[in-house]
């Protein structure tokens, strides 16, 4: 054993009870498991994750779709204004049938970070609908006139461009009402395949009640961020749904070997606006 660790630093070594052992053979244990072999879905997702084959991005996501989440961060005083200011914005670019982008779901911060607001978008068409987008909106008055006045009610406005993770379901509109949460993780360089790895098996524990709604890692923004936004009838079914999860056999495993990839983790909850599609 002591040949195996000789050469590895430290950020290298993970700890297991009171046994050191590399973090890559960790995962090769982990993925060894006979619950992981008999998932075909898991087999599925390790057989085109090589990293040394494709772009990471390309492993992690199969869909040509762009996804951007637009947070804004809303003067205390202009909250009304604000939500005012973007339900004429979205009625304005749903208007245009020309443009291949359609808002999946908006929301305002309830707990976390108040007096916030985050909106995500759905570019069918990949880049190349962003770029036609861009150049549209570019010559369009209207749209130009209420993004100015929009940034009168906002200390700052932040843009990321997303893809979706392969093995989430896709988005879908929600009814009745709702609350979401948006879990956002800052990974370590190099992690994502890692993640991947993990979450392809770890989100077959999360299904209960349709309870994942999106999860998508950046491609335009801050780098290797995750965000996975999770919806519930209310807290209480939050803490019930969260509590089930670590009564499942293998969910633990999941999460420690996610873990130690984790650089920052940051959750928030989040309510639908009146103009949000998901509710």
């Amino acid at each position: 054993m002591a040949a195996v660790f000789r050469g590895l630093k430290a950020a290298q070594i993970a700890t297991i009870g009171n046994l050191k052992l590399p973090s890559y053979i960790n995962c090769r244990s982990f993925a060894s498991s006979p619950i992981l072999q008999n998932d075909s879905k898991w087999q599925e997702w390790r057989q085109k994750s090589d990293p040394t084959k494709e772009p990471h991005s390309r492993m992690l996501s199969d869909k040509g779709v762009i996804y951007t989440l637009h947070t804004h961060n809303i003067r205390p005083d202009s909250v009304d204004n604000y939500l005012t200011n973007y339900e004429e914005t979205v009625k304005l670019l749903n208007s245009k049938s020309n443009l291949q982008l359609e808002l999946v779901g908006s929301w305002t911060v309830t707990a976390g970070d108040i007096d916030q607001a985050l909106h995500l978008w759905r570019y069918n068409d990949g880049y190349g609908s962003v770029d036609r987008t861009q150049i549209e909106l570019s010559k369009d008055k209207a749209y130009q006139q209420l993004f100015k006045e929009g940034g009168k009610y906002v200390r700052s406005r932040y843009l990321q461009y997303l893809l979706a993770f392969s093995y989430w379901p896709n988005p879908t509109k929600r009814e009745d009402s709702n609350i979401y949460e948006i879990r956002s993780y800052r990974l370590n360089a190099g992690g994502m395949i890692e993640w991947g790895n993990n979450w392809a098996k770890a989100i077959n524990f999360r299904r209960h009640n349709n309870e994942p709604f999106g999860g998508f890692f950046s491609q335009i923004g801050r780098l290797y961020n995750v965000h996975h936004i999770w919806c519930y009838k209310s807290l209480h079914a939050r803490m019930e749904t969260r509590e089930s999860a670590w009564r499942s056999p293998g969910w633990d495993r999941c999460v420690a070997h996610t873990v130690p990839i984790i650089r920052e983790t940051h959750s928030r909850i989040l309510s639908p606006t009146n103009f949000s599609p998901t509710k």
